[in-house]
């Protein structure tokens, strides 16, 4: 007789613990597959710490293969779930797609960034979901500092050293909190600093921080952003958000070239996508976390609303404590209908308390109703996280020792650019590639994906011919503009090999930096100097060349430039026409991995000759 099959679908606070239960419960009489687009558990709270760089980024994330020994991981994002059929179609990380047939099928999605229709956010705000995002804040905001330090134009020096963070809840209060703290620190440290000063504003439509949990841990984060210098201003928000600085919702223009977008979560697109009861998007559910009508299908987490059983009529929120508990409960129930012993349990929790962490030894906690605050409650908040933590303990308490007794590194190192965290996307965990920013709609502005359009896109399976049709046309697009690139860089090759720049030797195929770079300490950029040559395909990663003059940081694309992005890297612009279909939607999205282009005849014969 063979093994029920289990398909857990996300590996998020809610998804990794569904896992882990269930392996502990099943002992090997199921097979579990774990599908995640990643090959680790994030945990997320302590994602501000990595951005103002008390710790790296990998001391947070728990490897799934050492946490879910007994668990199969199968890396992709899921695109669609046939609820008759029992199967869940999805992508994996190199464009190729699979299907896993299950018995039971466990929801644990997640959620994404809240979008809102603010003329210039989805183009110039930045998130705060995944480590992408973390890791480009960092780089972001000590690239600041550094430029508004060696500038001479006061006004935009004082622009470089604004910055404004959207949302006061928990996560916008500890960027903002943090984040005084490190360019702070920048600020001292750097030689030509001449008395600059760093400005954060935080701003939220509520009438005080952190709105959702007890007033009394609102109070101590606002006394404790207010004697930082952070500028909390209650019931504003943004209007309108340019290249140059973001105009306020009271008619304040503020000069800024950095916007952190912390207003809130929405769930995950798959959850709607499966045509069931939805509460604000995200999945009804009983309280025993089965999906109604649909018994062998459970939903938990930020992707689920689930009743709150102590106050009738409302929905437990979407918080990482109830996610963890609820995944407790969905592996438990899984296990028990599958003949493990016992009924199924409903979702009940009970409030154990918050903990925000206001960076140094500040904190705001209540755990089990005391209310703290100070460095006890910071000692208290850290004590928590590293329980709550699934592992590397150890490596989290070293890196907090270390950082109290020596300074922080401040430097950039390029690795995430602008383009490749963007607040517009469904996937927050990972970092976009090139082909995707060219494709992917956005939620506003020109081009941008419609409600109608959406609608338009033939489910799988309906009209496959039609979906491959739109696809093999937007790859001929795609492989007309680079010819057309190309050309132009087959020009400058000329110009630059006439001049003695460099030698020209054909790129290899796993393509991304160069041993005759002039400027081996300068990243390559899209469409810059550098890019790929007439007669040479793009690496299937389309991340490196060996021919690159600036092989420190990755070449992303061959794609036309349109205006340059605060990195100083030109890039397309997000909001054009031609985009993909959304990554949930039906469809699914061409393979990300395409070759860049045909190589053109007579390269290997100018190879020849220069060696």
């Amino acid at each position: 007789m063979s093994r029920p099959r289990i398909v857990i679908v996300g590996a998020g606070f809610a998804g990794y613990r569904a896992a882990r239960t269930l392996a502990r419960a099943a002992r090997g009489r199921a097979e579990i597959t774990l599908l995640n687009p990643t090959d680790h558990f994030l945990y997320q709270p302590l994602l501000p710490q990595v951005a103002t760089g008390v710790l790296e980024p990998r001391r947070i994330t728990v490897p799934l293969s050492a946490g879910l020994r007994s668990v199969r991981t199968v890396l992709g994002e899921a695109d669609r779930v046939d609820l008759d059929a029992r199967t869940v179609r999805y992508t994996g990380p190199e464009g190729d797609t699979g299907v896993l047939g299950y018995d039971r099928l466990v929801l644990a999605a997640g959620s994404v960034n809240k979008l809102l229709p603010i003329p210039g956010v989805a183009e110039h705000a930045h998130g705060f979901r995944g480590l992408p995002e973390a890791l480009y804040l960092r780089d972001h905001l000590t690239r600041q500092v550094e430029l508004a330090a060696s500038g001479d134009d006061a006004c935009e020096r004082v622009a470089r050293c604004t910055f404004v963070v959207v949302g006061a809840g928990y996560t916008g209060a500890e960027v903002a909190a943090q984040g005084q703290l490190f360019t702070d620190a920048l600020a001292r440290a750097h030689p030509a600093r001449k008395g600059m000063r760093p400005r954060w504003l935080l701003l939220d439509v509520a009438d005080r921080v952190l709105p959702e949990l007890d007033e009394r841990l609102s109070r101590t984060a606002d006394r404790v952003l207010r004697e930082r210098g952070v500028e909390v201003r209650m019931g504003t928000s943004v209007k309108e958000a340019t290249r140059e600085g973001v105009l306020l919702t009271d008619g304040e223009f503020v000069d800024s070239r950095t916007l952190v977008w912390c207003v809130g979560v929405r769930p995950d697109p798959l959850a709607e996508s499966l045509g069931l009861p939805l509460e604000r998007g995200r999945l009804l559910v009983e309280p025993t976390l089965q999906v109604p009508g649909r018994p062998e299908v459970f939903a938990c987490g930020d992707a689920a609303a689930v009743p709150d059983l102590d106050r009738p009529g409302e929905y437990t929120p979407m918080t990482a404590q109830h996610a963890w508990r609820q995944g407790r409960t969905a592996g438990q129930n899984v296990a028990a209908s599958l003949g493990g012993g016992g009924g199924l349990r409903p979702y009940r929790h009970k409030d154990l308390g918050f903990a925000v962490d206001l960076g140094g030894v500040q904190a705001a906690a209540n755990p089990l109703g005391v209310h703290l605050s100070g460095p006890v409650a910071g000692a208290v908040t850290r004590g928590y996280h590293l329980a709550a933590m699934p592992g590397n303990r150890v490596r989290v308490a070293a890196d907090w020792l270390l950082d109290a007794v020596l300074p922080r590194q401040s430097v950039q190192l390029g690795l995430v650019r602008s383009w490749s965290a963007p607040l517009d996307t469904a996937s927050p965990e990972l970092s976009r590639t090139p082909d995707e920013r060219r494709r992917e709609p956005t939620a506003f502005g020109p081009g941008a994906a419609t409600e109608a359009d959406v609608r338009a896109v033939p489910a799988a399976g309906t009209d496959g011919d039609a979906v491959n049709g739109v696809v093999d046309a937007n790859r001929k697009n795609t492989h007309h503009d680079r010819n057309q690139v190309n050309d132009v860089n087959d020009v400058n090759d000329e110009n630059r090999t006439a001049g003695g720049s460099g030698e020209r030797r054909p790129s290899p195929e796993d393509g991304s930096q160069s041993i005759t770079s002039p400027t081996p300490e300068v990243g390559r950029h899209p469409g810059g100097e550098g890019g790929p040559r007439a007669g040479q395909s793009s690496p299937e990663d389309g991340s490196q060349s060996i021919t690159s003059p600036t092989p420190e940081v990755g070449r992303h694309s061959s794609a036309p430039a349109s205006a340059p992005d605060d990195d100083g890297a030109a890039e397309p612009a997000r909001n054009q026409p031609g985009g993909e279909p959304a990554k949930n939607q039906p469809g699914g999205e061409p393979a990300r991995n395409q070759p860049g282009g045909e190589p053109a005849q007579g390269a290997d014969e100018r190879a020849e000759e220069d060696r």
